[in-house]
């Protein structure tokens, strides 16, 4: 069992936390003059080893996750979930959800399209809420900060969110509160042929560098500032405005986090950095789900797609989610870490 253990720390310190490429860092910062431990040393240090660290992870995970996504083009997703009816297509929708590295303005142009081939209204929003929330990227970049244990129960936790958000909207039947160009615009139903190995992996490749220009200057303003946070801003600071002990900082992170935009690898180095200067891990994790969930953007493009009321109940469905799930993880955080 030791053994076990040891081999899983040295997989997350260093194949996922790649800890030698800090310590790397931090050596050549040394022998050209700057200290690590030093304002500059220590934020270009933060700077150059995220940066690495997140494009490495993101470059392996979205180009595996693209890959399996090939094998569930839109027609034969629709027909999937199609197969399943009540809690079981929500669950079905909003584990297909794990499997697309959108993020929530990308995820929106596929929820219409589910919504135009006659889906379900609660399917098709547990999949737009597990989507951006809960994608395999976050399972593995949450491991490499917080720890399995914390990166499964964020996981399971989202899911949660979106098969019970999406199961309130069908039973408060929402479906009235879509636009009708949603409901009336044709769906174009493709016969999608057998893809090849090199077709398959070309459809990786072009996955991977569509993705990566596209979350790139995201990801070099969070690791910005997340060496910011890191090396600028006392620690009393965060303690006292994001710690256990302000009662409201899960509400407030929450709040801050929804006019942003990000996705999960964007946001990532901020909450290492909130996490290191001692925020408490639900508000940290509260203020990472409203900003990959509910940010500003998305909620404008889904405007042009729902009724006010159908968008402010989903709102407060996710709100009201996000701020529980903080809460749980800030009186588990003993036990999770």
């Amino acid at each position: 069992m030791e053994v076990l253990r040891t081999i899983w720390l040295f997989f997350q310190n260093q194949i996922l936390g790649m800890k030698w490429l800090n310590a790397l860092i931090g050596n050549g910062l040394e022998a050209i003059g700057l200290n690590p431990n030093g304002l500059a040393g220590g934020s270009l240090q933060f700077f150059l080893y995220d940066t690495i660290k997140i494009f490495v992870l993101l470059s392996v995970l979205i180009f595996g996750i693209s890959y399996i996504q090939s094998y569930f083009p839109p027609e034969r997703t629709r027909q999937i979930l199609g197969r399943f009816h009540g809690i079981g297509a929500n669950t079905a929708s909003a584990l297909l959800g794990t499997v697309t590295p959108f993020c929530s303005c990308s995820s929106i142009p596929i929820f219409m399209g589910f919504t135009s081939a006659g889906l379900p209204i609660g399917v098709t929003f547990s999949f737009l809420i597990s989507s951006p929330m809960v994608d395999l990227g976050s399972l593995v970049l949450l491991m490499s900060v917080f720890g399995a244990k914390v990166a499964v129960v964020y996981v399971i936790l989202g899911l949660i969110i979106a098969v019970v958000g999406g199961t309130l909207l069908e039973k408060l039947n929402m479906d009235r509160y879509v636009e009708d160009f949603i409901k009336t615009a044709p769906y174009m139903q493709t016969e999608n042929g057998t893809l090849t190995r090199h077709e398959r992996i070309e459809f990786a490749k072009e996955q991977l560098l569509s993705t990566i220009k596209k979350v790139a200057p995201y990801i070099f303003i969070g690791v910005a500032i997340g060496a910011v946070i890191h090396n600028m801003i006392p620690q009393a600071w965060v303690e006292t405005i994001l710690g256990s002990s302000n009662p409201f900082a899960v509400i407030l992170a929450t709040v801050v986090g929804i006019p942003m935009y990000a996705d999960i690898f964007g946001t990532i180095p901020v909450a290492e950095s909130l996490l290191f200067k001692g925020a408490g891990l639900g508000t940290i994790l509260s203020f990472m789900m409203a900003v990959t969930t509910l940010s500003l953007p998305s909620l404008i493009m889904l405007k042009k797609a729902v009724k006010p009321k159908l968008l402010a109940v989903f709102i407060a469905i996710c709100t009201v989610g996000i701020i529980l799930v903080g809460y749980f993880f800030n009186f588990f955080q003993y036990f999770l870490m």
